[in-house]
């Protein structure tokens, strides 16, 4: 007979094998103790000015020449903040509802709430235009790094260098955009700066301006579970959008480079998916002292910051009875919910040893090869040392950084304080600077007012937390009062809540106005610490091209570059993982949608719109519905197209498991994973429970019906 420990031991050895039969050899040579490190820690972002054609030709087993990977970069969009993909020759566009909720709510007409009911265009006149939404198309990427370096290291450091390779690029952007502009086109030329600025790339779109909706999920499926499932897997989410691409003529514009719809093969487990997308900033090339600063004093107080914002907008739409209000907090709410959610992860990353001596052992490297060439030696042997002293300084003001560094974010603080500042800096500032001040003023936007009492109530205790209750500073933001007593008090009193008012405050005419009283208090040393962070981040941006500059001499492409929202192509692996003490399997299917319904009830976050309560006639629950891979994908990967090696598109990356947030540090391919939807799940959706036969047709014939 078989007893439980001995049961629990063969459990975990199974378990050991059906990991390893499912883990490629790729990724097992991947893995590294804490002294090592391993090949691609510091990432498989690959650019396309750098394909890695021999690699993904020999990892892979495919002909990954120069025409593939012109087809996968002219098939994909970058769109604001997110990505996309054209899925037909007639401008079909497909990408994630996250990224265009915003503009699906600013389309909804009287008596319309599109968010909650999602949008189905019946015919192509019914396709309406989204507002402010673009699309790029790659058509070229090309290294200028030559040209702009050889400009500025003929100047000396500082203003005078930085102008000469400013100039540079933009003779290079005059050039490319000549060379590829033709009849009817919007070009732009991008210059990007990579590897910390030691490299420069040139990245050539053709834009696209009149963009309408065809389809858009219903929110309460595209982001089922909420704020709950966000970065977690197992995922149940329908997070996808169809949009359509117009000409000046109001035609529908041609797009011969698309991909095939993979609607009825999809993948499978052990596959190889490419995710092409444009990933933000990220922080593997940093250093170690750099990576501190964050995890002692950024971060920590970047989340209290987001988490007490959005906590405010939440109980904003909760009090609010109308319902465009409701619908824009929401909107913003689930914005800054995203940026503030991964920040528990990123610092659980910095705070772990393994992942902390991965990166020390990747520095040490670079350290202990530039110290064997004499020649890099003489010219980068001190700069990690000096970074780290940037770092100390920085750190000295970190009281000021917590009282002021978001006093005036335009997405998140009080207008009432943005207003307050610009004006005090339109009175105080140069002279040769007040136009610049002005303009800024006139950008502020007034809050609604429950949003507004509430972001000055935080921006308040900011301040007083910061410096403690006896400090001066205290003492003018809140009195002795509570934050949000103090706020009321301020709200009530002030003349800066409409146009008149700031016009006033500007011209110098409310200096007893109580928010100016309290700009008077504290913008001396509010100044003083802008000044000196912008004077360690000159210098840091400088140390940093330098350390990139050494790094690219010594590996080359070979380490790509860190995250610059500028297109990039990912490899991975469909593959499962451990956790929660359990197997998570690589594909969950439409049961799961309904299994948590039932499980939660309808008034949770899993609540399902009214078309989904029941399951349609015809949906087949086992389809498969949201997926995950090895690939390396980070925020702006939002709406990738993953494709296979023959460029059928099989996914759309909408999210990251919670493992796979310290990918802004390093990646981890055994336990990180990118989260996609599957294709064959919104074919059968729009087949079943849209009902949008034509855009079905057209997925699978690649042209309008």
């Amino acid at each position: 007979m078989v007893t439980w420990p001995h049961r629990i031991v063969i459990m975990r050895l199974f378990r050991a094998l059906v990991i390893a039969a499912l883990v490629p050899a790729a990724l097992i040579a991947q893995r590294s103790t804490p002294e090592t490190t391993g090949r691609f820690d510091l990432g498989r972002m690959w650019t396309f000015e750098y394909a890695p054609a021999e690699y993904f030709s020999t990892t892979y087993g495919f002909a990954a020449d120069s025409a593939w990977f012109a087809r996968a970069r002219m098939a994909a969009l970058r769109i604001p903040g997110c990505s996309a993909a054209f899925v037909s020759r007639d401008g079909l566009i497909i990408t994630n509802h996250h990224c265009v909720r915003g503009s699906v709510n600013a389309i909804s007409r009287k008596g319309e709430n599109l968010l909650d009911s999602g949008f189905v265009a019946a015919t192509p006149g019914d396709e309406r235009k989204l507002p402010s939404m673009i699309a790029d198309q790659l058509l070229a990427a090309v290294d200028i790094s030559d040209e702009v370096n050889t400009a500025g290291d003929a100047m000396a450091e500082g203003v005078a260098r930085e102008d000469t390779r400013r100039t540079a690029s933009m003779a290079a952007q005059a050039r490319l955009k000549a060379r590829y502009a033709s009849p009817g086109d919007s070009i732009v030329v991008q210059v990007v700066a990579l590897y910390n600025g030691a490299r420069s790339s040139a990245y050539v779109f053709r834009r696209y301006t009149d963009l309408r909706l065809v389809v858009a999920a219903e929110l309460g499926v595209a982001n089922l579970g909420g704020d709950w499932d966000n970065f977690t897997f197992p995922r149940y989410a329908l997070d996808f959008a169809v949009m359509r691409a117009y000409g000046a003529d109001g035609k529908p514009v041609a797009s011969p480079a698309h991909f095939a719809w993979g609607g009825t093969t999809g993948a499978k487990a052990g596959d190889v998916v490419f995710v092409i997308g444009n990933p933000g900033a990220t922080r593997r090339l940093t250093t170690i002292s750099q990576l501190e600063y964050q995890r002692d004093v950024a971060l920590p107080f970047q989340e209290r910051f987001l988490s007490s914002h959005v906590a405010a907008l939440k109980a904003f739409r909760d009090a609010s009875k109308d319902e465009k209000e409701r619908g824009d907090a929401l909107v913003a709410m689930l914005g800054l919910s995203n940026s503030w959610k991964p920040i528990p992860g990123r610092l659980d990353g910095l705070r772990d040893a393994n992942i902390m001596g991965r990166r020390g052992a990747i520095e040490s490297n670079l350290v202990n090869a530039i110290q064997a060439k004499p020649e890099l030696k003489a010219r980068y042997g001190k700069l990690i040392d000096r970074m780290a002293e940037l770092q100390r300084q920085r750190t000295k003001s970190r009281t000021a950084y917590a009282a002021f560094s978001q006093l005036v974010s335009p997405t998140a603080s009080s207008s009432t304080l943005q207003a307050a500042y610009w004006a005090w800096r339109v009175q105080h500032g140069p002279a040769d600077s007040a136009a610049g001040f002005r303009q800024r003023l006139a950008r502020v936007r007034p809050q609604v007012r429950g949003i507004e009492r509430r972001y000055l109530a935080l921006s308040l205790d900011d301040i007083a937390t910061a410096y403690g209750a006896g400090h001066a500073f205290a003492g003018a933001a809140t009195g002795g009062r509570t934050a949000q007593e103090a706020a009321d008090a301020l709200l009530a009193a002030t003349a800066l809540t409409d146009t008149a008012g700031v016009r006033r405050a500007a011209a110098g005419e409310l200096a007893s106005d109580p928010a100016m009283a309290l700009m008077n208090t504290i913008m001396l040393t509010a100044l003083a610490f802008e000044a000196e962070q912008a004077r360690i981040n000159v210098e840091e941006a400088a140390l940093s091209a330098q350390i990139g500059r050494a790094r690219f001499e010594l590996y080359g492409p070979s380490i790509p570059p860190d995250g610059s929202s500028s297109p990039r192509i990912a490899d991975g692996v469909v593959q499962g993982y451990e956790y929660n003490g359990t197997l998570a399997a690589p594909f969950t299917t439409f049961f799961g949608v309904y299994d948590r319904n039932r499980s939660h009830g309808q008034n949770s976050d899993w609540e399902l719109p009214y078309r989904w309560r029941i399951p349609p006639m015809g949906l087949d629950l086992g389809t498969p519905l949201n997926f995950v891979s090895t690939a390396d994908s980070y925020g702006g990967n939002s709406g990738s197209p993953a494709v296979t090696k023959d460029l059928r598109i099989v996914g759309l990356n909408f999210d990251r498991n919670i493992n796979a947030l310290v990918r802004d540090y390093i990646y981890l391919p055994e336990r990180g994973r990118n989260v996609m939807v599957d294709v064959r799940a919104i074919q059968e959706a729009l087949s079943y429970v849209y009902r949008a036969d034509r855009v079905v047709r057209e997925l699978n014939t690649g042209r309008m019906p």
